[in-house]
């Protein structure tokens, strides 16, 4: 496919979060363009959410196309940054340039960047839809709804046994920051539990700096499984072209969130445990820009 090319042009919009293939299929690319002697260049854009970071760091034994490199759950990077990574942690001899965005200021939410919104993938419809994705698509690894067939995808959630008042009294419980959480019942019109009515919520985030995408999640799933112990499930592999090891491992990037809510690990515990994680990872980034 690559032989009658001089450069590959990547030109992808990410949303931010390490389950977005698009950042997987760059990496693959950049080794095939290694391995053949193509340039490449990458056009740079915006993190749809900024330059936070939050959730775990993905252990390299739990590698699949939902996470090929030690990235946490919400990366805080450019595709463009991702690529000068990835060629240094895979030692790759590939001739890499990068287009950066002029002007960019790296904490911005895509909507402070006066550019248009334009979906990078059919359930990614918003701005919104992206901001709460880094934590809500683990429930991709459940068999409780994540919104995928209604019109707000994680951000809708829930299951047919699912209560949704005593859900929201649970959650409410965490007193999570930056949202607010409304009942509601949904049918989803394809995927998990298609045509059939759901008990769940909708989260409202009303104030995005605060609101912590991997944090609700979390809290979300440790709800379900405490008040629905006997209906709460994880789905069975295969997943992302993974047979073997749960879906929701190779989505949390090793066993320990499974295991942590199976135990009636307390969400806020869970979550801080990945801090010295998230720390070490900011630390080789420091290192990657001092290197230019």
């Amino acid at each position: 496919m690559l032989a009658d090319l001089d450069l590959l042009v990547i030109d992808l919009q990410d949303v931010g979060a390490r389950y977005y293939t698009f950042i997987w299929t760059m990496l693959l690319c950049l080794e095939a363009c290694a391995e053949q002697g193509k340039s490449v260049l990458v056009l740079d854009r915006p993190n749809p959410l900024g330059d936070a970071r939050e959730g775990n760091v993905l252990d390299p034994d739990y590698r699949s196309f939902v996470g090929l490199e030690p990235l946490p759950m919400r990366h805080g990077l450019t595709v463009g940054e991702l690529a000068r990574l990835f060629r240094r942690r895979r030692g790759l001899d590939v001739d890499l340039d990068v287009v950066g965005c002029r002007g960019l200021d790296p904490g911005a939410w895509f909507d402070e960047t006066g550019l248009p919104w334009v979906l990078p993938s059919p359930n990614m419809p918003t701005l919104d839809t992206a901001a709460v994705y880094p934590g809500m698509c683990l429930f991709e690894g459940t068999e409780l709804s994540e919104g995928r067939g209604t019109t707000r995808p994680f951000e809708i959630f829930g299951a047919p046994w699912i209560e949704p008042e005593r859900y929201a009294a649970r959650l409410a419980g965490y007193d999570l920051p930056g949202l607010r959480l409304r009942p509601l019942h949904f049918e989803p019109t394809f995927q998990k539990h298609r045509g059939r009515l759901c008990g769940g919520l909708q989260l409202h985030v009303v104030d995005r700096r605060a609101f912590r995408p991997v944090l609700t999640a979390v809290a979300a799933l440790c709800a379900a499984r405490a008040l629905w112990p006997d209906e709460f499930r994880w789905k069975e592999p295969p997943y992302e072209y993974e047979t073997v090891k749960p879906p929701i491992d190779i989505l949390a990037g090793g066993p320990g969130l499974r295991e942590g809510v199976e135990a009636g690990a307390d969400p806020r515990d869970l979550v801080a445990g990945w801090d010295a994680e998230l720390r070490r990872f900011a630390d080789e980034l420091r290192e990657l820009r001092g290197d230019g």
